[in-house]
C-alpha cells in the first residue's frame, strides 16, 4: 500500500481539491516514518517543501482512525504568528473530519481555551511559554488534559536549538510527560539544520526512543542571487577600480531615488517599487532607521508610502497589519523586518529578499532565502552591504570591508559544502536551571530538597549540572528569599519568588528589557527602552514622534507625531558567529577567483581589499605590526573562541609581552600595545597554552557576567562557572593557539 493509499479519505480528497499530482519526497518520506516505526522523527527539508503538512498527514490519519481520549497531538512553535498561519492551515484540513484544533497563547481569547479546557481532545497549537503557563496554572488538570498525547510536533526545530527556549522546550516536554504518565512521539521540523544526528539526539533527550532522519534528495535550487556594497558617501569602489568581471543588477529599476540619498539605502528604494518585498536587518534599531529613510525618500518623491515595518518592539497591531497586507496578491508592499519575519509564517507571493549588511549565520541566511521563490519563481536575495569609507590614514584592520567579507563567506561554505551552524548543546544552563526550579516548587507545592533535585536534575538538559551545583543554588534561593524551608523540612516558594513567578513574563527565558509602551492618542505603537526626557524624538514604526508625558509607574510613553529622522534604541543585539565563517573569511581574501554574485562595486572592493590584505602580510601571518609598537591580531575565531583568546592575553600573556591597551573588534581583530617583538610573542603564547588551564581563570576577579535572563538570581560562582565553562570557545582558541607554534 503505497503513503498515498494509506492516508485518511478526507486528506485523500484535500490532496484532489488542491490539484497535487504527486506526494513530495518528505511527505512519503515521513510517512514512512510515521506510519511504519515507533521512533521519534527529524523533517528536515527547505522552506515551503511541505514539512507541515507531511507531519501531519499521517498523524491526522491515525486519529481519523482511533481518535484520542484527550488533546492527541501538541504543536509548539516559536512564534505566535507562526501558530496563528498555521491554525488557519490545519483547522481547514481537520473541519472535515471532525478533529478540533486550538491554539493556545497571549492573544487567544479565554473563551476559546476554556472550551479546549473542557473537551480536550485533537490538536493544540501552543508556544513553549504558553506551555509553562499551562504546567504552572493547570497542573491538577493535566492528565485530564494529556493522557492519550501521542505526538509533539516541534516546528522550526533550529531556532531552539542555541539557547534556553530550547532548553526549556525540551523541559516542559519531559515535565509534561512526567505529570500525565505519557510518553509521546517528537516530531521535529526544520529547514536548516546544521548536525542532524546532534539534533535528533536533542530532540529525543528523556524520552528512551531514537529518532528517524529521513534523507531526502533535494532537486537543485536556482538561486537569483546579487550583493552589492555601497559606501555610505563619496565616490564607490567600482568608480576607481572598475573589476574584469561583475554581475549586472537582476532587475531594472522601477523607481529613483532622491537627489543626495544615501546609495545603499536609495538602491533599495528604486527596486521594490511595483513589487512585493522583505528587506532584512540585524537589529531593531537598524530596521526603524531604514524604514524612516525609505518613507521619507517616498515623501520627497511625493509618492504614497510603499513601505511597512516588523520587529519584536512592536505592538501586536502593528505587527499583525503588516503580516495581512503581504498576504494581499494586490498590494505591491515592502515590509522591512528583523528575524520576525524570518521564520515560516505565509506571508504570499514574495518577489524578492533584501538583505541589509550581513547576517550572523548560514541558517539565518537559507531561512531569509527562503521566504522568497514561492509559486514556481526561484529564490531571490539582493545583499546590499554599507561600509563607511575608510579613512586616508586608517589603520589595516577599518581598511578591510568584514561585512562584505562575511556575506561571501556565508554563501560559500553552503555552496560549497552545505554547512549549517550545527546546535549548541554543551552549555552549563545555571540560568534555565533556577527557572525550571521556580516553576516545579510552584506547581507541585511543597517538596523535600531531595524529591526537588529528582524531579530537576533527573531532566536532560541538565546532565552537566552536578549535584553539588544544585545545593549551591538552593543554599543561595533560600538566602533570598525565593525559596523558604517549612517546618518540616520542606522547600517552598518564598515571598520574594512568588512575586517573580505570578508575573506572566516568568513564563519566558529570553531577556528582555524593561521596556516601556509608547502611546499615541488611543493607539499602541509598540515598547521602546530607556524613553528620553519629555520634548525629546523617538523612533518607532518607521515614524517620529515627540514625547509629551512618561508616566514611569505604568511604563507609559505618550507622543505626538513629527517629522524628521532620529535614532531608536531597543537595546543590545549581539550577534554570534560560528569560526567555520571567520576561518571562509580569511580564504576570501587568499582567493583569486571572483564569485558570480558579486556586483561592479563589491567585486572591485573585494579586489581593493585582497590587494590591502597581500601587501600588509594579513593572510600569511595572524600577527601585523601595524607601526611602532602597536600590533593587530588577526585570530580568525568565532565569537566565543574569539572572547576566550582575547581573556587569555589580557590573563596569562600581557604581563610577560608588556601587552597594554587592548582593544577587540569582536570577532574580528584585536589592536594593542606591546614592546615584545612577534617571535616573543608567539613563543609567550605557546608557553602559556602548555600550562594546565583552569577556565575560571579566563574570568576577571570583580566580574559577574551575566548573559541569560534569570543569572541575576544565582550565586554569583555558578554565573562565573556557568559563563567559564560553558560559553567561551577555549579549546577552539587552545588548537588555534597550537597551530601557531611555526612563528616561533
Amino acid at each position: 500500500m503505497s503513503i498515498f493509499e494509506r492516508y485518511a479519505p478526507f486528506i485523500q480528497d484535500f490532496i484532489y481539491q488542491n490539484d497535487w499530482e504527486s506526494l513530495r519526497a518528505i511527505q512519503v518520506a515521513a510517512g514512512d516514518a510515521i506510519f511504519n516505526t515507533d521512533e521519534n522523527v527529524l523533517l528536515s527539508a527547505s522552506t515551503a517543501s511541505g514539512k507541515t503538512e507531511a507531519a501531519f498527514f499521517p498523524i491526522l490519519t491515525q486519529f481519523y482512525e482511533d481518535p484520542p481520549t484527550s488533546v492527541g497531538a501538541i504543536y509548539i512553535g516559536p512564534l505566535k504568528a507562526l501558530i496563528n498561519d498555521q491554525f488557519l492551515r490545519l483547522n481547514d484540513l481537520c473541519a472535515e473530519a471532525g478533529i478540533p484544533v486550538w491554539h493556545w497563547h497571549g492573544d487567544v481569547s479565554q473563551s476559546h481555551k476554556a472550551k479546549m479546557l473542557k473537551h480536550p481532545s485533537g490538536i493544540l497549537q501552543i508556544t513553549p511559554e504558553s506551555l509553562e503557563a499551562m504546567l504552572l496554572h493547570k497542573h491538577a488538570a493535566l492528565t485530564k488534559l494529556f493522557h492519550d498525547l501521542r505526538y509533539i510536533v516541534i516546528d522550526e526545530v533550529h531556532s531552539l536549538m542555541r539557547g534556553d527556549r530550547g532548553g526549556q522546550t525540551i523541559c516542559l516536554m519531559e515535565r509534561l510527560c512526567r505529570m500525565a504518565e505519557v510518553n509521546p512521539r517528537r516530531i521535529g521540523l526544520s529547514a536548516t539544520i546544521g548536525d542532524l544526528e546532534a539534533t535528533g539526539a536533542f530532540l529525543a533527550a528523556g524520552t528512551g526512543r531514537g529518532t528517524v532522519i529521513p534523507r531526502i534528495e533535494s532537486k537543485g535550487v536556482r538561486w537569483r542571487l546579487s550583493m552589492e556594497h555601497f559606501y555610505v558617501q563619496d565616490q564607490q569602489a567600482a568608480a576607481e577600480h572598475l573589476p574584469e568581471q561583475a554581475l549586472p543588477e537582476l532587475a531594472p529599476k522601477t523607481d529613483t531615488a532622491p537627489a543626495h540619498a544615501d546609495p545603499g539605502i536609495g538602491y533599495i528604494f528604486e527596486h521594490t517599487r511595483g513589487k512585493k518585498c522583505l528587506v532584512f536587518v540585524n537589529s531593531r534599531e537598524e530596521c526603524e532607521a531604514v524604514t524612516t529613510t525609505l518613507r521619507q525618500y517616498c515623501e520627497a518623491r511625493h509618492e504614497p508610502d510603499r513601505f511597512l515595518i516588523h520587529h519584536g518592539n512592536l505592538s501586536s497591531a502593528y505587527r499583525e497589519t503588516a503580516e495581512t497586507a503581504m498576504k494581499d496578491d494586490d498590494l505591491f508592499l515592502t515590509t522591512v523586518t528583523t528575524a520576525t519575519l524570518e521564520l515560516g509564517i505565509d506571508i504570499g507571493r514574495l518577489e524578492r529578499a533584501f538583505q541589509v549588511d550581513a547576517p550572523f549565520t548560514v541558517s539565518s541566511f537559507l531561512q531569509r532565502m527562503g521566504r522568497t521563490g514561492r509559486r514556481d519563481l526561484p529564490p531571490e536575495m539582493w545583499f546590499v552591504i554599507r561600509e563607511d569609507p575608510p579613512e586616508a590614514r586608517a589603520l589595516l584592520p577599518t581598511t578591510i570591508p568584514w561585512k562584505l567579507l562575511q556575506g561571501i563567506a556565508l554563501v560559500q561554505v553552503y555552496l560549497e559544502e552545505r554547512w549549517v551552524e550545527p546546535p549548541r548543546l554543551d552549555r552549563l544552563p545555571y540560568s534555565l536551571l533556577y527557572h525550571q526550579t521556580m516553576c516545579t516548587l510552584a506547581s507541585c507545592g511543597e517538596m523535600t530538597p531531595a524529591a526537588l533535585a529528582s524531579r530537576v536534575l533527573t531532566l536532560s538538559y541538565f546532565h552537566r549540572v552536578s549535584q553539588e551545583d544544585f545545593k549551591l543554588l538552593l543554599r543561595h534561593l533560600l538566602e533570598i528569599d525565593h525559596i523558604q524551608r517549612t517546618e518540616t523540612g520542606g522547600l517552598i516558594v518564598g515571598i520574594a519568588g512568588e512575586r517573580l513567578t505570578s508575573s506572566y513574563k516568568f513564563y519566558a527565558v529570553f531577556q528582555e528589557n524593561v521596556e516601556y509602551t509608547v502611546r499615541w492618542n488611543s493607539q499602541e505603537l509598540g515598547t521602546i527602552v530607556q524613553p528620553p526626557p519629555v520634548g525629546e524624538k523617538i523612533a518607532i514604526a518607521g515614524h517620529v514622534w515627540v514625547v509629551d508625558e512618561i508616566d514611569h509607574k505604568r511604563h507609559t510613553v505618550y507622543c505626538e507625531q513629527i517629522k524628521g529622522k532620529v535614532p531608536a534604541y531597543f537595546g543590545e543585539c549581539p550577534g554570534d558567529i560560528h569560526t567555520h565563517i571567520l576561518e571562509r573569511m580569511k580564504r576570501v581574501l587568499l582567493e583569486s577567483r571572483q564569485y558570480p554574485y558579486l556586483m561592479q562595486n563589491a567585486a572591485a572592493r573585494l579586489q581593493l581589499a585582497r590587494h590591502t590584505a597581500q601587501n600588509s602580510g594579513l593572510t600569511e601571518e595572524p600577527l601585523i605590526c601595524l607601526g611602532g609598537d602597536m600590533w593587530c591580531l588577526f585570530p580568525w575565531l568565532g565569537t566565543y573562541a574569539f572572547l576566550a583568546m582575547e581573556r587569555f592575553l589580557k590573563i596569562r600573556c600581557a604581563e610577560s609581552l608588556t601587552l597594554t591597551g587592548l582593544s577587540p573588534s569582536r570577532p574580528y581583530f584585536i589592536q594593542f600595545k606591546m614592546k615584545a617583538d612577534k617571535r616573543t610573542f608567539f613563543q609567550v603564547l605557546l608557553e602559556q597554552e602548555r600550562k594546565p588551564l583552569d577556565p575560571m581563570e579566563l574570568v576577571y576577579p570583580k566580574e559577574i557576567p551575566m548573559f541569560e535572563k534569570y543569572d541575576e538570581y544565582l550565586p554569583d560562582i555558578l554565573i562565573k562557572k556557568g559563563f567559564a565553562c560553558g560559553v567561551l570557545g577555549i579549546d577552539e582558541m587552545r588548537e588555534r593557539i597550537r597551530s601557531w607554534e611555526k612563528y616561533t
